[in-house]
């Protein structure tokens, strides 16, 4: 765990079979010191030998029931992070695209801005998945439209650092969605309640024999419809209708 007196760390692991990485990703945090938390959404048996692993690691797996989506997930950890007194969680995803040498900057910037929001913005190379590069097309374009502001560089990039005081006061008091759609609807909240953000550039690899649960219809289907949403919020937001946490 990193620790001081206002900064107290754990990450979060949302995982939805991607066994082949999961324990390298753990390992990667815990170089870091890292108490690490792993929320499977009801992957299976196929993963109960890998989640055995890292239980054994001394990780804290956290079992679903039934499939929710990667927001469901991360809600449950953020929550049992929250109960455990952490102050700050990172969201990094199971399959190790994300650049961990990014981690230990992360963390610094965090340990410096404990109230703020720590996020990458991702830089992808030419092996993205077209499903990615249209789903953040459409998300830069309504994240402009709805924040009146280019201060959201990116939307969809599960690799962040969150202050869980207000995290927690967020996921309560808003319908923030449960699956892919989470990530970026969460970061408008954050900018609506006048949380700071602090981005650094990511480097994010696709192998070729990498497994990825965006589905190019559905998920953007799903962020379209969330983003409709958000501009009635937004057009709230913009008439001093919306109600910031306290």
């Amino acid at each position: 765990m990193n620790k001081n007196k206002n900064f107290f760390l754990a990450a979060i692991i949302p995982h939805y079979r991607h066994e082949k990485t999961l324990l390298f990703v753990v390992e990667k945090l815990q170089e870091h010191n890292l108490t690490v938390f792993v929320v499977d959404d009801c992957s299976g048996n196929t993963a109960d030998e890998v989640l055995e692993q890292c239980r054994v690691k001394g990780v804290k797996v956290i079992q679903r029931n039934i499939n929710g989506g990667k927001g469901a997930a991360m809600k449950d950890g953020i929550r049992a992070a929250a109960a455990e007194n952490f102050t700050n969680v990172l969201q990094i995803d199971a399959d190790a695209q994300h650049n961990f040498d990014d981690i230990a900057q992360m963390i610094a910037i965090a340990r410096q801005n404990p109230d703020d929001l720590v996020c990458a913005n991702p830089i992808y190379s030419e092996d993205a998945p077209r499903a990615r590069i249209v789903g953040r097309k459409i998300t830069n374009f309504w994240n402009l439209i709805n924040s009146c502001s280019r201060e959201i560089k990116d939307g969809m990039c599960g690799f962040r650092i969150y202050p869980l005081s207000i995290t927690m006061k967020i996921i309560e008091k808003y319908q923030i969605g449960n699956r892919m759609d989470f990530d970026n609807e969460i970061l408008l909240h954050f900018y609506w309640n006048k949380v700071k953000f602090h981005w650094i550039d990511s480097q994010v690899k696709y192998p070729a024999d990498g497994i990825s649960h965006f589905a190019l219809f559905r998920d953007n289907w799903i962020i379209s419809k969330m983003h409709a949403g958000l501009f009635f919020i937004s057009l709230r937001q913009k008439l001093g209708f919306y109600e910031r946490v306290k």
